[in-house]
């Protein structure tokens, strides 16, 4: 027995998408109308929602006042709604402060001593700089003896570079610059008039910086000589150590052994091999304790002095860089495990002859993120290369404000300062490869596009732990204890009978927890998805006295709108299709006779010649076609009813 042959191929899945979309226009057009003012009516006599519901059921007059009144409340229920949807994208925060009770980790500690540098190991790198600097000095504090230090020889490279300036600024139109080091000024040789000048109340002085070989010049102006000379000799030093290997550096900063004396962690000893060691360019060698990147973070058993950090330091002030330090004393900060100390940020000195007490509480910051706050958890997401990530160290803030500024300084001056780390392959800035980068440094550190482009880029932590200190101090050692304590002191430092330490170069300090307590402050959403449909429902209910059900309904009059205008748009485009089919022929339409002759005779071709009005009505005695009758006049452009199918069995059937 043979089956018929299923339809294949593109043919038979054509027709069978023309028969389902043909099934499915049949069963839309079934809905509420076939036209839009049936529709209409069918919504607002059907419609949950109270006021088109009158707007049908009511009178002429009645049925314009709903109409205003339902087109009014409309417009408001709109407007609410689109002020609570704008306060719902502001995403607004509200913060919450829980105060809890646990054992918590002890604090990582960095202490660093104010001077970088041992004075008797860098003095030969500085002794140019240092001559310079005293030559500067005696120009200052006594402009009368100018001359008097002439035979003395300085290293003029040094001085021609960046050299300080007095200007006179009383006429600010044209102000007179005088070089500590030369006569002539502004085209003037008398030297008595240059003194007269700097004599003068108004004098201020300043920094020139030079690029392009001296064509192009700024000057950078303090108020104080003493600002002057400070900034002058740090930006000549940091010029001459950007030239050292750091490994030098560390050399000929104060090692652990020598600055710390004395370690106690509760109840438990501890010395310099309990610290770790990092090199801060500020302030050399720092030390930290309890970082938490090679062993577990040490917790405080409980609050008080008693079970905190006890520490007796030595900073050798005597071998302190006599111009590059001004500031005698210990740096010290607190901050979180596994984080970089950026300690000349956030530190806090600690004098010496002193004992210290820092009371610290404890302050857990929990940010949202995106969008309600622009934080980072990692700092994955911050378009800044991270200069800090050789440490090991989690992201902050500091850090990708200074890798900014670092690459800022690596495009625009071609070299990287000395105080920030260095990218490979890079080099730092100094006056023998880079003559012109002390002039860019000054235009970069002052421009505020450079601040707000790194502002803009960077991210806060999402979350962070901040350590609030309470500082106290006392003289430390009593003058009746001091002998005694700088005796043993002295014989445990360096095996000494004589006393080698003094009050101006030992600090103690103890950290200790103030309580247990420790304060969250977390953000949460103001504006949850909660009070946006809670405030939309509201609204909707209040002026329109409707519900979920009637924003369903409206959707659901939408769809069939649009519906009906795609049956309507169909059905014209089929009209035209006739109307064009029928415009091709140019007499009347086919008999049927015609159209049986056409279809079994191939050669047939229809009469269409105009007829002679001599001849007859058919040439050459044709018999007289069969009369027929016409053929049946089909309505393709209505679309029947779902119901007058029949079935759908019966419509896949057809």
């Amino acid at each position: 027995m043979l089956w018929p042959r299923p339809l294949l191929g593109k043919e038979g899945a054509t027709m069978h998408v023309k028969k389902y979309l043909l099934k499915c226009l049949h069963r839309l057009q079934k809905g509420p109308g076939y036209t839009y003012k049936e529709l209409l009516v069918w919504y607002c006599d059907n419609t949950n929602t109270h006021g088109p519901k009158r707007i049908i059921c009511e009178g002429p007059k009645k049925k314009a006042m709903w109409f205003l009144l339902t087109l009014l409340f409309t417009a408001l229920v709109c407007w609410q709604w689109g002020i609570f949807i704008r306060t719902y994208l502001s995403w607004e925060v509200s913060v919450s402060l829980s105060v809890g009770f646990k054992t918590m980790d002890f604090p990582a500690v960095t202490i660093c001593n104010a001077s970088p540098f041992k004075y008797s190991k860098v003095k030969h790198l500085l002794k140019d700089l240092d001559e310079l600097m005293e030559a500067v000095l005696e120009r200052i504090l006594a402009p009368e003896l100018r001359h008097a230090n002439a035979t003395r020889t300085l290293n003029s490279s040094i001085w021609n570079h960046t050299p300080l300036v007095l200007i006179d600024e009383r006429n600010p139109h044209h102000p007179v610059i005088l070089d500590l080091f030369g006569d002539n000024h502004n085209g003037l040789t008398n030297s008595s008039a240059s003194e007269k000048i700097c004599n003068a109340h108004g004098c201020k002085m300043a920094m020139r910086l030079c690029s392009l070989n001296g064509t192009q010049c700024t000057f950078r102006n303090f108020t104080s000589a003493t600002q002057a000379v400070t900034e002058w000799y740090s930006l000549q030093a940091t010029n001459i150590f950007a030239q050292v290997p750091q490994q030098e550096l560390v050399e000929m900063s104060y090692p652990g052994e020598q600055m710390i004396l004395a370690c106690l962690f509760g109840a438990e000893p501890c010395n310099y091999r309990n610290f770790t060691s990092i090199f801060y360019p500020h302030y050399g060698n720092c030390y930290i304790f309890n970082w938490g990147m090679t062993e577990k973070a040490l917790p405080s058993a409980n609050p008080g002095t008693e079970f905190g950090l006890k520490l007796i330091l030595d900073i050798g002030q005597e071998d302190y860089v006599p111009f590059l330090t001004s500031t005698a004393g210990v740096r010290l900060m607190l901050h979180e495990q596994r984080s970089y100390p950026f300690i000349r940020d956030e530190g806090i000195y600690a004098m010496s002859g002193t004992e210290t007490s820092i009371g610290v509480l404890v302050d857990k910051l929990q940010r949202m993120g995106e969008p309600y706050s622009p934080c980072t958890v990692n700092g994955s997401e911050v378009p800044v290369q991270n200069f800090y990530s050789d440490y090991n160290t989690t992201y902050s803030i500091q850090a990708c404000l200074r890798s900014c500024f670092q690459d800022h300084m690596i495009h625009s001056c071609k070299c990287g300062h000395y105080l920030y780390p260095l990218p490979r392959g890079e080099k730092y800035c100094n006056n023998r490869d880079f003559p012109d980068w002390a002039h860019c440094y000054s235009d970069l550190q002052m421009s505020v596009a450079q601040r707000e482009t790194c502002i803009g880029m960077c991210k806060e932590s999402c979350n962070d732990t901040q350590y609030k200190m309470t500082i106290s101090m006392a003289d430390w050692p009593s003058e009746a204890s001091e002998d005694w304590i700088f005796h043993v002191l002295s014989q445990e430092r360096d095996q000494s009978t004589n006393i080698t330490l003094s009050r101006k170069g030992i600090v103690k300090l103890n950290i200790y927890f103030q309580e247990f307590n420790y304060r969250t402050i977390e953000e949460s959403a103001a504006n949850n998805l909660v009070w946006l449909l809670s405030n939309l429902g509201g609204q909707f209910g209040f002026w329109m006295g409707g519900s979920v059900l009637c924003l369903i309904e409206f959707g659901e009059i939408i769809i069939d709108f649009v519906w009906i205008t795609i049956i309507n748009l169909v059905a014209l485009a089929k009209s035209l299709r006739q109307r064009r089919a029928q415009a091709s022929y140019s007499g009347p339409p086919p008999t049927v006779a015609e159209l049986v002759e056409a279809h079994t005779n191939f050669g047939f071709q229809p009469d269409t010649a105009p007829r002679s009005p001599n001849t007859g009505p058919y040439p050459n005695e044709q018999a007289l076609p069969i009369p027929g009758t016409p053929p049946p006049n089909y309505d393709s452009l209505r679309l029947q009813p779902l119901d007058v199918i029949e079935s759908d069995s019966e419509g896949d059937a057809i």
